[in-house]
């Protein structure tokens, strides 16, 4: 190729770079006036048809795929037998080149790793695998943002031996009928000869991530031949302990990736984003970066005779979570992220490794009549022994005592220091009554599904609960937060909201200190239009238990409801990490930052927030509410059959439910059908939903307004 050469309508400039699969060329697009990339197919590719149309094809795939941290590919082209293809003009400078010894700045790691991850998560979705991810393959522009070059394509290089300018060991390894890639960032399962996969891209990002965090690469060796060796056999240094500063949680994260075994790795690109971001607020919180102990509460296995005590059981661990969540050195996984791995096969390490944590609870309880045995262990993850056991034999009413000698010794076997006042809370009891105490536990299994009918069923049970101890504040702020439920989206009848209003104050009056009362009270005057003071008692729930998931997310759509937009997405972002495998949060901050016009941000919540739901549907297929959120988020990103065959699936599920109808109206609308989106909605308003600022604020819906069966509707609601 000559510098003034014309194909088709590309002028070429000069040479700017050259890789396996041809050389690179700065062109002048004479039609547009622009400067693009030209990449040209050595002639071994571009003479083989079968690869060449597998190469068109993937291309196509790429340039069809729009992220901002990806290269974007504009067109296949071919002009007297010549081959190559158009790309976006990048000026900057390769990630390689701008690596700082002892690796970057935190801040700054977070700032580039997200949006690579992200990339890499998009490509995946769309089913296209990198092949050969390392920081040559990554630019950062003129504007400091990273892009991601050759996604698709790394793998249809030439067969041939290709001389790179880059370092003995790290060089393009390629050679007739073998393997393909850079030896550095090569995943083991890719060495002993398999094909490359969304997991072999993981380990690769993962070599990238190490050495972005540290400054070199995580496996070395002084041949290729030692390299190769090296990844198969070493288990790298772990980044953390060579840089003080780095988070071990982001260390362990990392380490996840090169995991030799490809089902130990993280499940998706997506799923690293998010534990990603998770980590990111370690990095600022004092005495973090120290080894905070850590623990899952797994909920125990029923073994009694009839296998009917789940609620129990369910009920039992929650409890300790609560005790043990107000310990603030301690750093506890929520109630959802463990309970989603009840009845699995999965060993100890593995569960400890996907939930982040070093510790696990886990045990049995036989219940049969008032007699109860209940055997518990402190597991180390690491190491899969014991630090605690014990079996208690004792009857129903000593059940608190038993919850008490637990949390305490979890305590004691981690060696964290409590405060007086945690000390206390440690040993706070909601009520004396073991069957209030047990009315309240089926309830709150009946309140988590989020449906009339559960919620109407808890209900039934917190009124139970009350009836037995009249002073059980817990149990009368989950009747406030049911009759807010119902009032908002099954039953809007003026004595629900009441009864909600007097419940939460009757709550709060109980216990003024009682984090799920604040919350609740804060609902419940949502609905009274007391928007000030509403704020005011959510602000206490968070400040009082910061864990509380369901304080931050409420906060969250009722800042969303008053048109709060930036307010609302820092509260769901928050809500977010606080329940690290809730994908409400996640699903719902991305159409915020539709309205704000942040298109990027938007894409990477409905991603970290289909991941999510789509680990939750693996454990639980019928979990409508999973279902038609996802569709929700699967429409706007463009897979709008998949999203209506979810939405589908959902509704068959739960044909009455009025929130999910809800749903269904505004995924149809996002996916352009506008009569059974209507019709939707109608029957979502006819079966109980009336929340009129939630409607006229949801831009899910817009396609719908101007509509008269529409504008009806909303002048309907009061």
């Amino acid at each position: 190729m000559l510098t003034g050469v014309t194909l088709a309508h590309y002028r070429l400039i000069d040479k700017i770079g050259e890789g396996g699969s041809g050389e690179v060329w700065r062109a002048l697009d004479t039609r547009l006036e622009r400067e693009v990339a030209v990449k040209f197919l050595r002639a071994p590719l571009a003479g083989d048809a079968e690869r060449l149309e597998r190469f068109q094809r993937e291309a196509r795939a790429l340039a069809a795929l729009a992220h901002p941290n990806i290269v974007v590919v504009h067109s296949v082209e071919e002009d007297a037998g010549v081959h190559f293809l158009t790309m976006e003009l990048v000026r900057g400078r390769t990630l390689d080149e701008v690596l700082p010894e002892g690796g970057l700045p935190i801040d700054r790691w977070y700032d580039l790793a997200l949006p690579i991850v992200d990339a890499v998560a998009a490509a995946h979705e769309r089913g296209i695998v990198h092949g050969d991810l390392k920081p040559q393959n990554i630019v950062l522009g003129e504007d400091g943002r990273p892009r991601v070059l050759d996604f698709g394509l790394a793998h249809a290089r030439v067969e041939t031996a290709v001389a790179v300018p880059a370092e003995g060991p790290t060089r393009t390894l390629e050679r007739p009928t073998a393997i393909s890639g850079t030896p550095a960032y090569m995943a083991p399962e890719r060495i002993q000869g398999a094909g490359r996969d969304a997991r072999s891209d993981l380990f690769s990002l993962g070599v990238v991530l190490y050495e972005m965090a540290t400054g070199v690469r995580p496996f070395r060796g002084g041949t290729v031949a030692e390299l190769l060796a090296s990844i198969l056999r070493d288990a790298p240094v772990p980044a953390e302990a060579l840089r003080a500063d780095l988070p071990r949680r982001l260390g362990r994260t990392v380490a996840a990736c090169l995991d030799k075994d490809p089902a130990r790795r993280p499940r998706s690109a997506a799923e690293l984003r998010a534990t990603l971001l998770e980590t990111r607020g370690d990095a600022h919180v004092p005495g973090e970066k120290e080894e905070v102990p850590s623990i899952a509460i797994l909920p125990p296995a029923d073994m009694s005779p009839n296998r009917d005590q789940d609620w129990f059981c369910e009920g039992l661990a929650d409890e300790i979570i609560n005790a043990i969540g107000r310990v603030r050195s301690l750093r506890v996984a929520s109630r959802t992220s463990a309970f989603q791995f009840r009845n699995t096969s999965l060993d100890s390490r593995e569960i400890a490794d996907r939930l982040g944590v070093r510790h696990l609870l886990e045990g049995s309880v036989r219940k049969d009549g008032e007699r109860l045995r209940i055997t518990a262990r402190l597991v180390s993850a690491e190491t899969g022994y014991p630090l605690w056991s014990e079996s208690f034999d004792r009857r129903v009413k000593d059940v608190f005592a038993i919850q008490d000698e637990i949390a305490q010794a979890i305590v004691d076997a981690l060696q964290v220091t409590l405060s007086p006042k945690e000390r206390r809370m440690i040993r706070q009891v909601a009520t004396a009554d073991v069957q209030a105490y047990e009315h309240y536990l089926r309830g709150r299994q009946f309140y988590y599904q989020y449906g009339r009918r559960g919620m109407e069923f808890a209900l039934e049970m917190f009124s139970r609960a009350i009836a037995k101890d009249p002073s059980y504040a817990l149990a009368w702020a989950g009747i406030a937060d049911c009759r807010s439920f119902l009032y908002q989206n099954a039953d809007h009848s003026e004595s629900n909201r009441k009864l909600a209003e007097e419940a939460s104050a009757k709550a709060l009056d109980l216990d003024p200190d009682l984090a799920e009362a604040h919350a609740a009270r804060a609902v419940a005057l949502t609905l009274f239009d007391r928007h000030l003071e509403a704020e005011q008692h959510f602000l206490a729930a968070t400040r009082i238990d910061p864990r509380l998931f369901e304080a931050w997310y409420f906060a969250a759509r009722h800042a969303f409801a008053l048109g709060k937009l930036e307010r609302a997405a820092e509260l769901y972002e928050t809500a977010a990490a606080v329940r690290p495998d809730d994908y409400q949060a996640l699903l719902l901050v991305a159409q915020i930052y539709d309205d704000l016009e942040r298109p990027q941000e938007a894409a990477g919540a409905r991603r970290r927030g289909i991941a999510r739901a789509e680990a939750r549907l693996e454990l639980n297929p019928d979990d409508a509410r999973a279902l038609y959120m996802a569709a929700n988020g699967l429409v706007v990103l463009g897979e709008r059959e998949k999203a209506l065959a979810w939405a589908q699936r959902a509704l068959r599920a739960e044909p009455q439910e009025p929130m999910l109808l809800y749903n269904l109206a505004c995924i149809y609308a996002l996916a352009g059908e506008i009569e059974p989106a209507v019709e939707f909605l109608e029957r979502s308003v006819a079966d109980g939903l009336a929340n009129r600022s939630w409607i006229e604020q949801d831009s899910n819906l817009d396609a719908l307004r101007g509509h008269p069966r529409f504008d009806r509707l909303v002048r309907s609601l009061s």
